[in-house]
């Protein structure tokens, strides 16, 4: 019997000619998850986390690792002054080895741990890879992992709901302080959460928590993870913060790393049982050729049941409510994407596709929404797979999001190679609205990978060296005036049109100046540019809050009028006077980026007829603008003698304005 047509083809005819490849991606999921879950769930096979690691029990403890390489296995710590044989562990089925320590007592909360492989004769010190704590020896700087009691924290956030359009807020713990010192879970539930709470951010998306060895690598180095970063705190730290933040309505999302692990042996999952193919591919295959890391084996049972029992932990343990993946695009291609431009549909569905990690990546999404069918998945994947954000069912690989990555790209660009007078509307309206058909889209002007040492965030590309020394609020200086003005339209455009959530790293809502850069020996290990100056946003006289009142004032006009979820319509772009216009739902947008002109009497075309009032001017004195436009008007809109409907009003330069119409009676054009 001939296979019926899968959907996503319906959604994307472009497709048709690769049928064979998306059966096929389909046959490998069918296969695999019924090779592990049987004529079960996928979630009902994720549960590694509660049999592998240290478990309390009846009168005692626990402790199961999966190591088949390794000839024998101790478990070692302060419980038996760290002599490495005194506790052999027995040989089960399948590589899995266990110890059992009798008595309350024989392992304290505190306690460092480590495991002891023996392959070939040698002997191996080895984090335990199910380890829930893991901390770094202040004197000697060796990582152990380190007994914590059983989980009693109590949650009060049985009724949270995430918000179905993503406002995020994206963040890092470490760095979300002042100080020049590492951060804390408890200081960012105290002292950050109510800045996001307050400018409307209805999600975090929190970095670097799984735990890795180098702080500099942002977190994308992982070493342990099923354990919360030691850096910050405590677990039940973590556990506050996220159960906070759901008491204020915040969403809370992790940046899971499952691309790729820490190339480390004495902290890390490489080599653990003695050989390098345990977790990763063999040779040359198991190495990333520019991070340096070492990358995940995605055919293999026993790595899946220990990645997705890692994502069904994170979401049990510590109630997060979705992830977003990291270097997607390094997963779903043997050559992990790199010098590729995917200029056309043959380059995903070739040679080059490793299917075994699309395989990982839908039966990952089906785990998560059979955890919590509110769960939000974001892919970052700069590739432009087709069906990332389809359901599986229909072919895809079941994503919620995509992030825009090229959006970012379109605005460095810009700024940096055209002068204001050459910037392309035509162009700018196609990059922010071109998407694959019926797949979400996150839209950001800009996140960490903007502001990282080398490069510069947008206020920074903007005003340069201007911000040291004009950013007092009678500066008078031109080109923050320019900068102002233009990140606030940046924003604004990018935020309304790149997507169906809208994304936002901490501190560049309100233009924080500099880049980050991590505490390493190129910079004498300092820790200043690796934090966050929220002084300026709350010194008024400074310029740094006009902007941040504005994103307030954006985001709120957002979700107020659920701009994310209506369709760009009545779209008029005019090159030569350099504005865009275009409605969605009753607002409608009106940006001005000439960088001369003000337009008397600019006809602003409207979907309906009916008045007409302002309700965000980015050129509102409170806003750092010049106060040009009368937000008190009210606007007739009306149909022309030439069939269109619209109105007449001043249009300031370097202005974007947002009309909504007033509730009443209106006729449709």
């Amino acid at each position: 019997m001939a296979k019926t047509s899968l959907k996503i083809i319906d959604i994307d005819p472009y497709l048709a000619p690769f049928e064979s490849d998306l059966d096929l991606r389909m046959d490998n999921y069918r296969r695999k998850k019924k090779e592990l879950a049987g004529s079960g769930k996928i979630s009902d096979f994720a549960n590694g986390h509660r049999y592998f690691g240290f478990h309390k029990i009846y009168n005692g403890w626990v402790y199961r690792e999966w190591a088949p390489a390794a000839d024998e296995m101790y478990l070692t710590g302060d419980f038996n002054g760290w002599n490495t044989r005194a506790n052999p562990m027995t040989r089960l089925e399948n590589g899995v080895f266990e110890v059992v320590l009798k008595g309350d007592d024989a392992l304290k909360p505190g306690e460092k741990v480590q495991a002891v492989v023996i392959h070939n004769g040698e002997e191996l010190r080895r984090i335990p890879t199910y380890a829930t704590r893991v901390v770094q020896d202040p004197v000697t700087y060796l990582w152990c992992a380190e007994i914590e009691a059983p989980n009693s924290f109590e949650w009060t956030d049985q009724s949270f709901v995430p918000e179905k359009t993503p406002l995020i807020y994206e963040c890092h713990i470490g760095m979300a302080q002042e100080d020049y010192r590492i951060g804390t879970y408890s200081e960012f539930r105290d002292k950050i959460l109510p800045r996001i709470k307050d400018l409307g951010y209805n999600t975090i998306q929190i970095m670097a928590i799984m735990e890795h060895p180098y702080y500099g690598s942002f977190g994308y180095q992982v070493s342990n993870f099923f354990a919360a970063s030691s850096k910050y705190g405590k677990a039940d730290d973590l556990r506050s913060l996220i159960n906070t933040a759901h008491q204020m309505g915040i969403t809370v999302l992790l940046d899971v790393v499952h691309s790729h692990a820490v190339k480390n042996t004495n902290e890390g999952l490489n080599c653990f049982d003695g050989t390098e193919y345990q977790f990763f591919h063999s040779g040359e295959k198991g190495n990333h050729s520019a991070w340096g890391t070492k990358l995940f084996n995605y055919g293999k049972n026993e790595v899946l049941h220990f990645l997705l029992s890692n994502l069904k932990y994170w979401m049990e343990e510590f109630h997060f409510d979705g992830f977003r993946f990291d270097g997607v695009t390094s997963m779903l291609y043997l050559d992990h994407g790199l010098g590729s431009a995917f200029t056309s549909y043959d380059m995903y569905f070739s040679m080059n596709t490793d299917t075994e990690a699309v395989t990982y990546l839908q039966l990952a999404n089906e785990l998560i929404h059979e955890v919590n069918k509110n769960a939000i998945t974001i892919a970052e994947d700069m590739s432009g797979m087709p069906g990332m954000c389809i359901k599986i069912s229909d072919g895809g690989m079941g994503f919620d999001y995509r992030l825009s990555m090229g959006v970012p790209d379109l605005w460095i660009k810009t700024i940096k190679e055209q002068s204001d007078e050459n910037w392309d509307m035509g162009k700018l309206w196609y990059e922010l609205t071109q998407r694959r058909p019926k797949e979400k889209t996150i839209g950001y002007a800009e996140s960490h990978d903007q502001a990282l040492v080398g490069d510069k965030t947008i206020m920074f590309r903007l005003c340069d060296a201007e911000m040291y020394s004009s950013m007092q609020k009678f500066g008078g200086s031109p080109v923050v005036d320019r900068g102002i003005a233009l990140h606030k339209m940046i924003r604004l455009l990018t935020s309304t049109l790149a997507g169906e959530g809208y994304l936002n790293f901490m501190g560049n809502e309100f233009g924080h100046p500099e880049w980050i850069d991590f505490p390493r020996e190129g910079n004498g290990w300092s820790y200043h540019y690796c934090r966050r100056q929220w002084n300026l946003v709350d010194d008024h006289g400074l310029r740094y809050h006009e902007l941040n009142d504005f994103d307030k004032a954006m985001i709120g006009l957002i979700k107020s009028e659920n701009l994310l979820n209506k369709e760009s319509v009545n779209r008029w772009l005019h090159q030569s006077d350099k504005v865009i216009i275009y409605s969605k739902g009753s607002v409608t947008f009106a940006f001005n980026f000439n960088p001369t002109r003000s337009f008397e009497g600019y006809f602003i075309p409207t979907e309906n007829e009916g008045d007409y009032k302002v309700v965000l001017s980015s050129d509102d004195g409170q806003f750092g603008g010049f106060s040009r436009v009368d937000t008190s008007i009210k606007f007739k809109a009306r149909k022309t003698p030439d069939g269109r409907c619209g109105f007449m009003c001043y249009l300031p330069t370097r202005t974007a304005i947002a009309f909504k119409r007033i509730p009443g009676r209106a006729k449709k054009d």
